[in-house]
């Protein structure tokens, strides 16, 4: 249980959205009567432990972000931030805006997130700097130098996928994307790895996808369908 601390809910729409092939966002898609983004930002605005919430977008996003939050009804206080040409540029200019002790990351293209995780990433955060969601790998995982050669094999058993949300320490996080500006991590908590810090990984399910591509769409639609 997280006592006397604050939570800022970021979620995360700044992307490109190259791979999903359709020249526009992604996060902005229909399913089932709702934008992709929206399923995140209603269960942000639900949770009990988030107090405020911070959007990472596009600048030529603004007009149709204000649009689905005033849709939505919200109730908790959201900003807006105008994010990078990375997700750790857009992580960074998130964080940095924000002033809570506890920030929980999620990907806006993720819109099957569930409250029970969204809870226990926070509540986690008694014991660990960062925490992250994630499934373990239902296949054995490969690591191959450069050519494609096999260098090892990982333990099925403690190889995980990592997915968001993910919480952190704020100030500690905004110190070490301080630290590696110019890192190449791809998730936040490989910078928290590189100091020595544990991060925990809690399981979640396979339901979490991230859609990437326009096949996922009809995948998450079933989801939520379910949901």
């Amino acid at each position: 249980m997280i006592l006397n601390k604050t939570v800022t809910g970021i979620i995360l729409v700044a992307g490109n959205s190259v791979r999903f092939g359709q020249n526009r966002n992604k996060n902005f898609e229909n399913i089932n009567g709702k934008t992709i983004f929206s399923y995140s930002l209603s269960a942000y605005n639900i949770n009990k432990y988030i107090d405020n919430i911070i959007i990472a977008i596009r600048k030529e996003d603004k007009e149709i972000i204000q649009k689905i939050i005033n849709e939505e009804n919200i109730v908790k206080k959201i900003d807006i931030v105008i994010g990078g040409d990375t997700r750790q540029e857009s992580v960074y200019n998130s964080i940095k805006y924000a002033d809570s002790d506890i920030v929980i990351i999620h990907d806006g293209a993720r819109p099957a997130i569930k409250q029970e995780y969204i809870d226990k990433c926070i509540e986690s955060m008694s014991e660990f700097k960062g925490v992250s969601i994630g499934v373990k790998s239902k296949d054995t995982v490969k690591i191959t130098d450069d050519n494609g050669v096999v260098e090892s094999t990982t333990k099925r058993s403690n190889t995980w996928l990592a997915h968001t949300p993910q919480c952190f320490d704020r100030k500690l996080l905004l110190s070490l994307h301080e630290k590696y500006k110019n890192s190449t991590a791809t998730d936040d908590g490989m910078i928290l790895e590189n100091e020595g810090y544990k991060v925990k990984m809690i399981e979640g399910d396979y339901t979490n996808i991230k859609v990437t591509t326009y096949s996922d769409i009809n995948i998450i639609k079933e989801f939520l369908k379910n949901q």
